[in-house]
Formats: structure tokens, sequence, C-alpha cells
């Protein structure tokens, strides 16, 4: 079975205002040229194909358009999606028969009543197994198990059996989630490779953006990471994967297609930080006829002018550049945002609980860690409503 795996296409996404829907469309494109090239079986989209729980109509318009290139681009070939902790589950199922008619399978919510929906058969070819995301309390400590059995039951042929997900898996590498601790990234808790089960040839997973097969798993368990970053700290190159397994307990072998950035996201100077005046001028060198999006890294000594930000847009103006932040070192830290001022975009790329974490820090409020606990149960149950509204 040939597969090409991938995940967090994040649609619909602003950098600091600024429209990615050219760049969003050029990904796209470069899927496509590479589904045609590759004729894979079946394309595995594993979560958080938009940015947004109520993407534009735009937005949704574009990945339809996108599903349908990609169709024609490997006829034949299957669609797989399923809804990330940043989707809709609703949205996802609302059009699910009508895709499925076509050859994509939708999978916005897990049925529970009927576990089995979620196995897809490959004809002649393997098993894809489609857990959308599901909070982690309301997901059956079974569901994997009971999955691999039926699909085990079905496999009369020693087809390969596949299965997609998203999520944190403990063990992963979190780079490029600020936001990230040991036990969770994305405001989704890790769970063990080990809940998955042993019933699959290669799981497919979505939500951790830098490419990476997991250690110890004989290159079974992988995240095909963003193929287009959403931040400054995502510098990896982003990719889909490419992916083959001639039979059931075959290790799959992988290859990867870097995906090209039409406006890739700078940080001046490329490492370190430097004085406000080192850092414009760096900006001022900049190329005038490169596109990118260009975030300074300032250490803080002296005062920063209060002007520092209109100096470094009125220095963009004539250039392809956009100038979007000032990630600012005080006494060898970071800021959550690197100013102490936030837009509103800014606002809600960063996480609650980080936000409140700075908060008690400015106000000298001690924020022990079971405060992180309830303020991050009470997102999740909040983000779980919304998502299936």
């Amino acid at each position: 079975m040939k597969i090409i795996h991938t995940s967090d296409w994040h649609l619909g996404h602003l950098l600091y205002g600024y429209d990615r829907t050219a760049e969003h469309r050029d990904m796209l494109r470069q899927i496509i040229d590479i589904t045609a090239a590759y004729r894979p079986d079946v394309m595995l989209v594993c979560g958080d194909i938009f940015h947004t729980s109520q993407p534009s109509a735009s937005v949704q318009t574009m990945l339809t358009n996108a599903l349908t290139a990609l169709l024609k681009a490997s006829p034949g070939m299957t669609i797989v999606t399923i809804a990330g902790n940043h989707d809709s589950a609703s949205r996802h199922d609302i059009f699910r028969e009508p895709w499925q008619e076509l050859g994509v399978h939708t999978f916005g919510s897990l049925d529970r009543t009927d576990p089995a929906s979620h196995i897809v058969g490959i004809k002649d070819k393997g098993f894809v197994i489609a857990v959308p995301y599901t909070y982690e309390r309301n997901l059956p400590d079974d569901l994997f198990r009971t999955l691999t059995d039926e699909v085990a039951r079905r496999n009369t042929g020693n087809l390969p059996v596949v299965m997609m997900a998203h999520t944190t898996v403990a063990g992963s590498d979190f780079s490029g989630h600020d936001d990230a601790s040991g036990f969770s990234a994305g405001g989704i808790d890790a769970i063990g490779p080990e809940r998955f089960g042993d019933g699959f040839d290669y799981l497919a997973l979505g939500h951790i953006h830098s490419p990476q097969t997991l250690r110890g798993t004989s290159g079974r368990i992988r995240y095909s990471g963003s193929p287009l970053a959403v931040s400054f700290s995502e510098c990896y190159p982003h990719s889909v994967s490419l992916v083959e397994i001639r039979s059931r307990g075959d290790i799959p072998v992988i290859a990867t297609e870097t995906i090209g950035a039409l406006c890739p996201a700078v940080s001046l100077p490329a490492s370190g930080h430097a004085g406000w005046d080192k850092a414009l001028e760096l900006l001022r060198d900049f190329p005038s006829d490169i596109e990118a999006y260009i975030r300074l890294n300032i250490k803080s000594g002296d005062a920063l002018p209060s002007d520092i930000h209109n100096r470094a847009r009125m220095i963009c103006e004539g250039k392809a550049a956009r100038f979007c932040c000032l990630n600012i070192c005080h006494g060898g830290n970071e800021a959550l945002t690197g100013e102490r001022t936030m837009t509103v975009e800014q606002l809600r790329e960063s996480d609650p609980v980080a936000i409140a974490r700075r908060y008690a820090a400015d106000t000298g409020t001690e924020f022990p860690d079971e405060w992180s606990d309830m303020l991050g149960e009470v997102i999740r149950e909040i983000d779980e409503e919304k998502r299936n509204d």
C-alpha cells in the first residue's frame, strides 16, 4: 500500500494579521503535484485541516477545490481525513456521505455506538483505522484494541493495517510548540505509545508540527508534521511523508517530500539576539525583493525606543518582506510574545495557561501547578463544546 501522510494544514491561518491565502494555495499545489507523481493508493490527512472551528466560506472552498484536484491527480486514490483539535467535528461530518461517494472519507467525531465505522477498506491494498481528535477523558480505554481486533478479523489477505490519530504522544519532539511541557503540547496531554496497541503496521499522526518518527517504534509511529510553518518557532524543513508497506507485519519504507515556503518566516539575527540598532540595520539590509515574514530578535539592555515598531514597519515599506514582531530577550529569558503588549492575533495564538502565568508573574502572584491543571481542564471542555457545535 502506497500512502501520502500529511496533517496540520491550518487553512485560514493568519500570521500576525497577514493573510496567507496565496501561501496555502501554493502549499496545496505542491501536495497535488507530489500526489500526481507518487500515485498513492491512499492519502491520510491527520487533522487540523482548518485553523479555526469556523473557517470562512472562501477557506472551505479552497479545501473543496484541493480535494477535487487531488482525486484527479491520482485516479482511484482514496482520501481519509480526520478532525483535529482546531477543527469543528460537526463541520467534518456534515458532508460525510456525499464526499464518500467520491472516495473521500471524513471523520469529525468518534462514533461510540459503532466504532467499526471508523475502519476504511482500501480495496486489495489494506485497511485504514481513522480516529479523529477526542478529548482524552472521552476516549474509551479499549478503543484501539477493539478496532485493531476487528480489522484482524476482516484481514484475511494479510494486508497492511494503518491507523491515524490526532494527539500528543509521549516521547515526541515538541520543537516549534511554544506552549509545550514534558507532558503536553498544543493543549493536548501526552499519551503513551503503548495505548495504541500493536495491531497496526503504521500509525499516522497529526498535531505535532515537527516531522519525526518516534524512537523505538521501528518506523511504525510517525508525525508527518505541518507542510507550512505557523510560527517563527518552527524553524525546520516542512514536508509530507511518502510511505510504502508491502504486507502485514512489514516495516514501513518512509521518504519525505519537502514543501517550499512561498513566504518563509525569518528571524533577524538568525540566531541569538542583537541590540535594537543592529537589528534594525539587519532589517534595512534584508533584500527588498525577497518575500518573508520578519521577526527581530532583540536583547534588552537599554530601554527600547517607543517608536521601534513604526521604525521597523517604515523600513519594510517598499520591500517584499513583512515586519511581524519583536522577540525580546530579558536577562536570558525570552518574553512570551517578545512584547509587553499583544495584538489580537498574538493573543489568539498564545496558550491561555501561559498568559495566566505571565499575568501572575507581573503581579507577583504565585501560580501553583494545580491552577494550571484546573485552567487547562476548563479550556479543554470549552474547546470540546466548540468543536461539536
